[in-house]
């Protein structure tokens, strides 16, 4: 025990995915006898070497990597709330193991069982193709995604042992952790696993089933293979899956798309429909949910896209025309100058294309998938604005830098260099703990520290702003999107969108 928390690290809830287990779906753990070693997280899926690390973070992959670790309290009978988080990465890199998103002062600050899952990740987890698929079994995608409902299941049989709630559970995931949860409300395999759900930067973005199709031929031809083969591609080393996968999301991404090339998929067994729709006809229905994004997401992105530091007028309508290429890109341009202006914000390219392409790529689809649900249980929004003081502030309130909030984690020198730091840094932080335990527990997230948190309606859109002073807004930055309503509405309640 650390301070009051117990911690397990790298617990199978799954058995090892290797040999003929590659691209299907998991299957219970090996049971083993005496004391295992719960010390040390479980490797990460094999994904490209990453980049600069917190010191203690782990480096070792295997294939062998469905694996979790338990924050808790007790071993006792309180039946805590339980939040599991689900890490992001792009569903080709992360691990769950990684110090940013240790558990343990959430875990204490607020009472809570905390899970953290590592599942499959590039083509061991996503790589989506008929071919792919056994006779009668009807899986030939989405095996991340049936990671974590393994993992789900592994919660609700065990949590009770670590003195958690098994029918009190939250999701809660950042990035393509959070469009993994966007995914699973509409899976119908996931009703019943958890209560409540809190999106942080995770739109509901999943390919069809040809565009997935699409993908995997050309992950295979990098391989130097003419079409996918199952029993070829069980042959081949992970290390080459995931060179392959690399040099593919390396291509540029089509007009309206993400650059990245494996994400859920529409496949008629996990997922039936694309996730706004079936969250729209009730698929999550009753299910509590909080999402939220940062005001400045694509800072984080454009620091290595040399183009977008010198961005002109002509790139700028260029870049947006590829993001929405249904709109005029004047139009875009002109609105949030405008918007932009009458705050007394700066309207450089730089600036047009960030608040711009923050809000095509992560705002306003997550507000779309929060009108789908808002019929069928209550939804609550925030917008962060929080600003790193790093590189001079160009990054502002860049993606994830609301993680370490969130979980507690701004001590970490490494972190607080990157959040700021300093007393108003830690009582942010506290603010955000102390909702997300609060939502965990019963399904509202106001207290003392935040005040009211009220529902969230397309008509009113009163948002919660964690920043500097968090406070509630009603439409926060609402000027700008009006040129986006225009060409994708919000849902209108009660229709299948």
């Amino acid at each position: 025990m650390d301070d009051g928390v117990l911690t397990f690290l790298g617990v199978p809830y799954a058995a090892a995915p290797t040999g003929p287990r590659r691209w299907r779906p998991p299957l219970r753990p090996e049971p083993w006898t005496g004391v295992r070693d719960a010390t040390q997280p479980g490797p990460l899926s094999p994904q490209v070497a990453a980049g600069p690390q917190i010191p203690g973070d782990p480096t070792a992959q295997s294939e062998d990597c469905l694996h979790l670790s338990v924050w808790t309290p007790g071993l006792d009978d309180r039946r805590r709330p339980v939040l599991v988080w689900l890490h992001g990465g792009g569903f080709t890199a992360g691990t769950a193991g990684n110090l940013l998103y240790c558990g343990e002062d959430l875990a204490r600050s607020g009472d809570v069982a905390v899970v953290a899952v590592n599942y499959r990740l590039g083509a061991l987890g996503f790589l989506a193709h008929q071919a792919l698929g056994a006779p009668g079994d009807g899986h030939w995608a989405n095996w991340g995604l049936l990671d974590q409902l393994a993992a789900l299941r592994w919660v609700r049989d065990h949590i009770g042992a670590f003195g958690g709630d098994p029918g009190n559970v939250a999701l809660f995931g950042e990035s393509a952790g959070g469009m993994a949860i966007s995914a699973l409300l509409a899976a119908p395999a996931a009703r019943g696993l958890f209560r409540r759900a809190i999106i942080q930067s995770g739109p509901p973005y999943a390919h069809s089933a040809p565009r997935a199709a699409e993908a995997a031929e050309a992950v295979v031809r990098e391989l130097g293979m003419a079409r996918v083969v199952r029993e070829r591609l069980l042959g081949i080393p992970a290390a080459e899956l995931v060179r392959a996968v690399s040099a593919v999301q390396g291509n540029r991404a089509r007009p309206g798309e993400l650059p990245l090339p494996l994400l859920p998929v529409v496949d008629g067994n996990v997922l039936s429909d694309e996730p706004r729709r079936a969250v729209a006809r009730g698929a999550a229905a009753g299910v509590e949910l909080i999402v939220g994004t940062n005001r400045d997401e694509v800072t984080f992105f454009g620091l290595g896209d040399g183009g977008a530091q010198g961005l002109d007028e002509s790139g700028l309508r260029r870049r947006i025309l590829r993001m929405v290429p249904a709109v005029p890109p004047e139009e875009v341009v002109s609105a949030y100058r405008s918007a932009r202006a009458s705050r007394s914000e700066p309207v450089t390219p730089w600036d047009v294309w960030v608040s711009s392409a923050s809000d095509i790529v992560f705002r306003w689809p997550s507000m779309q998938l929060a009108a789908a649900h808002a019929p069928h249980g209550p939804v609550r929004m925030y917008l962060f604005t929080w600003e790193t003081p790093v590189l001079g502030g160009v990054l502002g309130a860049c993606h994830a830098l609301e993680i370490p909030f969130v979980l507690g984690t701004l001590r970490i020198p490494a972190v607080a260099a990157f959040s700021g730091g300093g007393p108003r840094a830690e009582a942010l932080s506290v603010e955000m703990q102390g909702a997300w335990a609060a939502f965990a527990r019963s399904g509202d997230p106001s207290t003392d520290r935040i005040g009211r948190w009220p529902r969230w309606d397309p008509d009113d859109r009163s948002t919660m702003v964690f920043g500097p002073v968090s406070r509630v807004e009603r439409a926060p930055r609402n000027a700008e999107l009006a040129v986006l309503e225009r060409h994708d509405p919000l849902p209108v309640p009660g229709a299948c969108g």
